[in-house]
C-alpha cells in the first residue's frame, strides 16, 4: 500500500515515496510519502488556513472532540498496538500498553481544554493601580510545529497534539521515519473525532527536509522535539523567536543504598532497564549499588535478566526484540566491547542475532566509556558499585545528561538529600527513573532539554498570556 501525506483533511499524493520495513524481518509495511519542501509549506498553509477556526472553537468542543478520539481509540486498541509493534517492533504486550497510555494522555488533554484558567489582578497594589480591574487570559500560540521520535510512536505524538488541540492551536506533525503508520493512524482518528481540517496534518521524509522548513518559517510558532541532542541544538540555535521544547534523552541512573531490599527491587530495576529494548529515554543505563549489596544485586540483576524472552514482537510472550535498525545494533555492540576491552566484565549478552541485541549485564564499567556517558538506548546495562552515599550522588552527577534518577533507601535523610542534590528534571525515590505517568511534569536538564512536557505543563507552553485591564470612570 502506498501511505501519502495528510495535509488539510485529505491525503495528498507526492513525487518520491520510501519503503517502509519491520525491523525485526525486514518484511514490507508499505510505501511512505517523503515530502518535498512544497509539500511542507502546503502543510503549514493547511494549519495556518485553520487556525482562526480552532482559536475561536468554544473549549468544551475542542475537549468533546478530544473525548470522541478516546472513544474511537478505545474501540480500536487492538489494531493500534498492532501498528506500533509491526512498524517498532515493539513487543505487542508493551505496545498494548503503549496505547492504554496515549488513551490516558488525549483523556487529560481533553480534561485540561475546560481548565484554561487566567487570573484577576489587584492593579491597585501598586500606586496608580487604583480603579482599574484587570484580569488574565490564555490565548493558542497558533502552529506547533512537532517532531516525535519511533519508540512511542503514539503516545509521544499524543503529548504532542493532545495538548495543541486542547489548547486552540494548529499543528503540522513530523513522526520518525521508521514509525509513521501510527501517525497517521492517529490523523484518521482525529478526522473520525470531528477535528477541523487542517488543525491536524502529517508530513512525513527526511528529518533535514521537513524540520528545516518547520524551524524556517515564521509562521510556526512553537517547535516541540522529541531526539537527539545534536539534532535539538540544531532546532534551538535555528529557531529564532519561536517558543522551543526539547526532549533529549539520558542515560539514567539508579541508586541503590545499603539498607535497600534487593530481593523486592531487583525485578523493578531489570524493568526499567530492558523494556523496549532499553529503547527509552529514561530507560535505566546505570545502576549504582552500595558494596555491601553489590554481589548480590548482580547475581540477582542477571538471573532476572535471563528470564526475558526473545523473539518476535507480534508473539504474545516476547519481552526483547529487534532493535530499531542495524546500525543501533552495531553501535551498541561496539560500545559494548569497548567496555571490555578496558576492564570491564561482561556478566551476560553482547550478543547479537541478526538485529536482535540480547540483554546484556556490564560490570564495573569506566565511567569515561560511552556505555556510561553517551545514551546507548539499547538494552544494556552497567552496575557498578559505591562506598558512601554522597559518591553515589556524585557518580550520578556526573553525566551531561539530568532527565530522571532513581534511588532506593529507607534513609528518609538521604532520600531527601539526593531529591536536593540530584541535578536532574525528576527524582524517584524508591522506584525506578524509567517511571512516568502521562499528567506529571516531565522533562529534564543539561543535554537532557529544557522545557515541560506532561499534559497540563505542555499546555501552558503551547499558550500565550495576555493582559486585559479596564479603566473605571
Amino acid at each position: 500500500m502506498k501511505q501519502h501525506l495528510w495535509i488539510g483533511g485529505k491525503f495528498k499524493e507526492t513525487e518520491n515515496y520510501k519503503a517502509l520495513k519491520s525491523p525485526y524481518n525486514g518484511e514490507g509495511i508499505a510505501e511512505v510519502a517523503m515530502a518535498s519542501s512544497s509539500d511542507v509549506k502546503s502543510a503549514i498553509d493547511a494549519a495556518d488556513h485553520a487556525r482562526k477556526t480552532m482559536a475561536e472553537m468554544p473549549a468544551h468542543k475542542r475537549a468533546e472532540i478530544l473525548e470522541n478520539a478516546v472513544a474511537i481509540m478505545k474501540e480500536e486498541k487492538e489494531e493500534c498496538a498492532m501498528i506500533i509493534a509491526r512498524e517498532a517492533s515493539k513487543p505487542l504486550k508493551a505496545a498494548r500498553g503503549e496505547v492504554d497510555r496515549t488513551i490516558m494522555t488525549y483523556t487529560f488533554a481533553a480534561q485540561e481544554a475546560r481548565k484554561l484558567y487566567g487570573e484577576t489582578i489587584p492593579m491597585d497594589a501598586a500606586p496608580g493601580g487604583e480603579g482599574r480591574v484587570a484580569y488574565t487570559v490564555k490565548e493558542p500560540l497558533g502552529i506547533i510545529g512537532a517532531i516525535t521520535p519511533f519508540n512511542f510512536p503514539m503516545n509521544l505524538v499524543a503529548h504532542k497534539v493532545g495538548p495543541a488541540i486542547a489548547a486552540g492551536n494548529t499543528v503540522v506533525l513530523k513522526p520518525a521515519s521508521q514509525t509513521p503508520m501510527s501517525a497517521y493512524k492517529i490523523a484518521d482518528i482525529f478526522r473520525r473525532a470531528g477535528l477541523p481540517d487542517g488543525a491536524l496534518n502529517v508530513i512525513t521524509g527526511s528529518g533535514g527536509t521537513v524540520g528545516d522548513v518547520l524551524v524556517a518559517d515564521d509562521r510556526i510558532s512553537m517547535i516541540t522535539f522529541t531526539g537527539s541532542p545534536a539534532v535539538g541544538k540544531q532546532i534551538r540555535e535555528n529557531a529564532g523567536l519561536k517558543r522551543v521544547t526539547l526532549e533529549l534523552g539520558s542515560n539514567s541512573a539508579v541508586v541503590v543504598d545499603e539498607n535497600a531490599d534487593v530481593e523486592k527491587i531487583v525485578p523493578r530495576i531489570a524493568a526499567g532497564a530492558f523494556a523496549f529494548q532499553g529503547q527509552v529515554c529514561i530507560s535505566v543505563q546505570r545502576i549504582y549499588v552500595h558494596e555491601t549489596l553489590y554481589q548480590t544485586f548482580a547475581e540477582r540483576f542477571v538471573e532476572e535478566a535471563k528470564k526475558l524472552k526473545i523473539g518476535d514482537p507480534l508473539n504474545e510472550e516476547t519481552d526483547i526484540s529487534a532493535m530499531i535498525s542495524k546500525s543501533d545494533t552495531d553501535r551498541a555492540q561496539s560500545w559494548i566491547e569497548s567496555a571490555v576491552k578496558s576492564g570491564a566484565e561482561l556478566a551476560l549478552g553482547g550478543k547479537a542475532a541478526d538485529n536482535t541485541l540480547y540483554p546484556t549485564v556490564l560490570l564495573n564499567v569506566d565511567k569515561s566509556e560511552k556505555i556510561s556517558c553517551e545514551e546507548a538506548f539499547a538494552p544494556v546495562v552497567h552496575i557498578n558499585s559505591f562506598s558512601s552515599f554522597e559518591e553515589a550522588l556524585a557518580l550520578v552527577n556526573d553525566s551531561d545528561y539530568g532527565l530522571q534518577a532513581g534511588v532506593f533507601t529507607n534513609d528518609v535523610n538521604k532520600a531527601f538529600r539526593a531529591a536536593k542534590e540530584l541535578h536532574v528534571g525528576g527524582v524517584m525515590i524508591n522506584d525506578f527513573p524509567t517511571f512516568r505517568v502521562d499528567h506529571m511534569p516531565y522533562g529534564g536538564v543539561k543535554m537532557s532539554g529544557m522545557g515541560r512536557e506532561g499534559i497540563k505543563y505542555a499546555v501552558e507552553e503551547m499558550t500565550e498570556m495576555k493582559l486585559i485591564s479596564f479603566k473605571i470612570d
